[in-house]
């Protein structure tokens, strides 16, 4: 049940006077209301009585957004309409960030709570002393009853709501207390799902709740009964857990993480990744936010304070391992949480790079034999928690799943292991690697540390599927699963980048993100002003707006595979070029060399790259454009051979062209 300050019938609302009404709001609001957000409700209320005289329905005051943290200053309910009103009182001017804001308000319940999916939803921003109103009565290109925010002076709602009723007839009315308790299952982005739980969220408050999510809960559940276990009886566990592309592996280990902040329990544990984008967006969004609570709460606190803090339970697995180099004591941490632990190095990547960069000439460790050792020196108990993504290896010297086990059975066959049934699965390589270490320890299957539904896309849970029939080579297949998507996920194609930036924009609604990502080895793309080999920052383009060129949203700077894989956008543009051809032999692997496209023969790298379009088709959540470049007969490096067939095959599969 969504919460709110203030809910009546309106010919009830319209009755009682603003002392009143003001008076309930006051009590139910826990904080203490300031003077000016008194003043604004003084306001408010005879604007709104103004409005609604004519009316019958529900009028809700400070509604609560739970996935966003916020509240709708009011929400009236007429027939089937949803009018979601945002005042700025005393304001001349429409500001675009207020204009997102209340546009985010109503997708957010037009996506994500139930009585909404039906409904029409009008979002509204009143800057009080406007002399100039925009109302367009216009769902854009969606197609789902949500209008584009309308925006007014105090005196112009009563036409909005006559305008707003005409336009939608002949519907079933919403009542007001079906309106409060509907369902609400939100699917947060994991930069907003690290906020709320570093902020004292639990994951059952901010993601979904139905039957098919509850295996998010069942996870977490799972590996808190396993530290429990681990503490009580003095034992050492390893534990492995798998899940399909975007079903919530980094969301249980930050969980995991929040969880255990209580150094007085004795059992803190530290979220680490190899992942350096995903660490720096996520210390980043967790500073800012902290920064500004503490603002908001009038408290003085430094940027580089806030920082510190959060670094204590979020790190970069290589700074967390090089501090372990030095001091050979136990880890301060108990659990450690290594998130894409597939991408650990194996022994030969981690000792070159220990003896060219470390100075360390007699290290002989793969990274997962020296990270459990680093556990293993408590006395009492230990848990090491490996999140496991299947087919997501995309560099050098990425051991795979395999070395943990490996050094398990070689070196530490004294710990306890748990292991996702689906570990077994091909994509993890994993099973001649779980037989030899039944040999030699006790492991444990548990089907509660698999996550086996997307949580990403909140349209299109058979994305990841789609995207492994379509790299699979399955046609057939990837025929199947895009009919099941293509109605809540449009996947488009096309050969020209301008109307591909046209469509991201045309689609995304308030502040919805949306960019470019393009494999690391596209380099000719050039022409078309896509550099994958200039600099550009992760932080700024995840977490900056608009106004920002570093952003996505300008469409100028590109992310590749390494910037984006664990993280998502809500609209995204793949960019394909001549580094991954398909063929009805199977795809075809090139690297750009000198001033030519050279076969790629290593398995590995073969691996690495189709990985990196696994990674890069499955970052939104929300629908993707895709473009395949027509190639020019001018440029060897660009024929149209190169990308032809490819385009080809995907729109043969059943992919809309632009």
């Amino acid at each position: 049940m969504l919460n709110y300050f203030y809910k009546d019938t309106i010919q009830s609302f319209l009755q009682k006077n603003t002392d009143e009404i003001i008076g309930t709001i006051t009590r139910a609001n826990q904080f203490d209301s300031t003077q000016n957000q008194n003043k604004s409700w003084v306001e408010q209320i005879p604007i709104l009585k103004n409005a609604l005289k004519d009316y019958n329905g529900t009028i809700f005051f400070e509604f609560s957004i739970p996935r966003m943290g916020k509240r709708v200053d009011v929400i009236v309910i007429i027939e089937d309409v949803v009018f979601v009103i945002e005042f700025k009182v005393g304001q001349h001017k429409f500001l675009q960030y207020e204009i997102e804001q209340v546009w985010d308000y109503a997708l957010d319940l037009k996506n994500f709570h139930k009585p909404s999916h039906t409904a029409v939803l009008v979002p509204i921003l009143i800057a009080t002393e406007a002399k100039h109103s925009d109302i367009i009565i216009d769902t854009t290109s969606h197609n789902d009853n949500l209008l584009i925010p309308i925006k007014i002076g105090k005196d112009r709602l009563e036409e909005v709501f006559q305008r707003c009723l005409a336009y939608n007839k002949n519907r079933t009315p919403i009542s007001g207390d079906v309106f409060e308790t509907g369902v609400y299952s939100p699917t947060p982005t994991i930069v907003e799902a690290a906020v709320s739980m570093y902020n004292n969220h639990t994951v059952e408050e901010i993601t979904r709740s139905d039957a098919e999510a509850k295996n998010l809960t069942d996870t977490t559940s799972a590996i808190s009964k396993i530290i429990e276990d681990a503490k009580k009886h003095h034992q050492k566990i390893i534990c492995f857990v798998t899940g399909v592309p975007g079903a919530g592996k980094t969301l249980v280990g930050l969980k995991v993480a929040t969880e255990h902040l209580d150094q007085g329990k004795g059992n803190t544990s530290v979220y680490l990744s190899g992942n350096a984008p995903l660490v720096a967006i996520l210390q980043e969004a967790l500073t800012r936010d902290k920064v500004k609570r503490e603002k908001e709460a009038q408290k003085k606190i430094t940027k580089k304070e806030a920082k510190q803090a959060v670094k204590s339970f979020i790190q970069i697995i290589h700074h967390y391992r090089d501090a372990y180099l030095v001091s050979k004591e136990a880890p301060y941490d108990h659990v450690a949480i290594f998130d894409e632990a597939q991408r650990a190095w194996n022994k030969e990547q981690t000792v070159k790079f220990m003896r060219q960069k470390k100075n360390q000439h007699d290290f002989k460790f793969s990274e997962p034999e020296f990270l459990i050792s680093c556990l293993n020196r408590h006395k009492d108990w230990a848990v090491i928690v490996c999140l496991v993504g299947g087919g997501q290896e995309i560099n050098t010297g990425e051991a795979g799943i395999s070395e943990w086990l490996n050094a398990i059975k070689n070196t530490f066959s004294d710990w306890k292991v748990f292991i996702s049934p689906n570990l077994t699965d091909s994509e993890y390589s994993a099973v001649e690697a779980i037989k030899q270490l039944e040999e030699t320890s006790t492991v444990n299957f548990n089907k509660d540390l698999h996550l086996g539904v997307s949580m990403r896309s909140f349209r299109a849970e058979n994305l990841s599927l789609f995207v492994k029939n379509i790299l699979d080579i399955k046609k057939d297949d990837a025929r199947r699963t895009l009919d099941k998507i293509r109605d809540n996920y449009p996947i488009v194609l096309t050969r020209d980048l301008t109307k591909a930036k046209h469509w991201l924009k045309e689609k995304a609604r308030g502040s919805e993100r949306y960019g470019i990502v393009v494999s690391s080895q596209a380099q000719r793309l050039k022409p078309f002003a896509i550099d994958v080999r200039s600099p550009m920052s992760p932080v700024n383009w995840f977490l900056d707006g608009k106004d920002d060129v570093r952003s996505s949203f300008y469409l100028e700077d590109v992310a590749t595979e390494f910037h984006v894989q664990g993280l998502e956008l809500d609209y995204s543009c793949v960019t394909w070029d001549g580094d991954l051809r398909f063929s009805n032999e199977g795809w075809k692997t090139f690297a750009f060399k000198g001033n030519k496209w050279q076969n790629i023969h290593n398995e590995d790298r073969k691996k690495y790259l189709i990985n990196a379009y696994r990674v890069l088709l499955t970052r939104a959540r929300q629908g993707m454009v895709i473009v395949i470049p027509e190639g020019n007969p001018e440029d060897h490096t660009r024929k149209s051979e190169f990308y032809d067939s490819t385009y080809n095959y995907l729109k043969g599969i059943g992919v809309s062209v632009l």
